[in-house]
């Protein structure tokens, strides 16, 4: 049974930040704190994790007493371990949502959960980026406008090489004339996945109140509660069986 409040782990490399002065002018205190204190007026019980902690920080108990995991990651994919994306991956099969974040989309564990190259096209060049709500029904959508931008942002654009989502809710254009899928919601097991493709490391895109709307309503979305787990395995007969001749 999941927590009232759910409980939120923010996993970040927190590479970037110690290396690059610019980065560490936007976010000082590591990607995973400035989305800590920006979702922190949600009430969400929120921890963080980072990939040279032990176990990455995300040990057994630290997913035990996950509901929705956040992840952050871009230059050290190859470095997370591949027991802990086993770890990860089973707990989202359970049931723990899974929020992957911007060029998390080339992370160990996205690619496993879509079995694609979940490649794409890129450019960094200071873009306006445009956001449209396209499924303003879902629950992700909620208390955004019809759209929103960011004045600066790099660039993703089609194709995208992931499945089809189970549900769009962002489409992005850029400056450029490219378009992107930019809020993509999936169901893997019992649990739930979105990819959510704003935050390059450069921009200060983790402090605007829209982004931070949606990583909000994409927590409560996939810390809903799901039915009883299904059953597997030898049963007994639900009626009597006549004896066969």
């Amino acid at each position: 049974m999941k927590a009232s409040t759910p409980r939120v782990t923010i996993w970040n490399e927190y590479r970037h930040e110690r290396s690059n002065p610019d980065v560490q002018r936007i976010y000082p205190a590591g990607i995973h704190e400035a989305l800590r204190e920006g979702l922190a007026p949600y009430g969400f019980e929120l921890g963080t994790a980072t990939l040279d902690e032990p176990e990455h920080g995300l040990s057994e108990e630290v997913l035990a007493h996950t509901d929705v995991l956040v992840w952050w990651g871009h230059r050290a994919h190859d470095e997370v371990d591949e027991a802990i994306v086993d770890r990860v991956q089973r707990r989202v099969r359970e049931g723990m949502g899974l929020i992957v974040l911007h060029s998390g989309h080339y992370s160990k564990i996205f690619k496993r959960f879509m079995g694609t190259s979940c490649a794409l096209l890129w450019r960094e060049a200071d873009e306006k980026e445009r956001l449209w709500v396209v499924k303003p029904s879902h629950p992700i959508a909620a208390g955004l406008p019809p759209y929103f931008e960011l004045e600066k942002e790099e660039m993703y654009g089609e194709f995208f090489d992931v499945p089809d989502p189970d549900e769009l809710v962002l489409v992005s254009w850029f400056e450029g004339g490219e378009v992107f899928r930019s809020g993509c919601a999936y169901s893997r097991g019992h649990g739930k996945i979105f990819y959510f493709r704003p935050g390059h490391e450069t921009y200060p895109t983790y402090y605007n109140a829209h982004v931070l709307r949606v990583i909000a309503n994409a927590v409560r979305w996939s810390a809903d509660e799901r039915g009883a787990a299904p059953r597997f395995g030898n049963v007994q007969p639900l009626e009597t069986i006549a004896p066969k001749n």
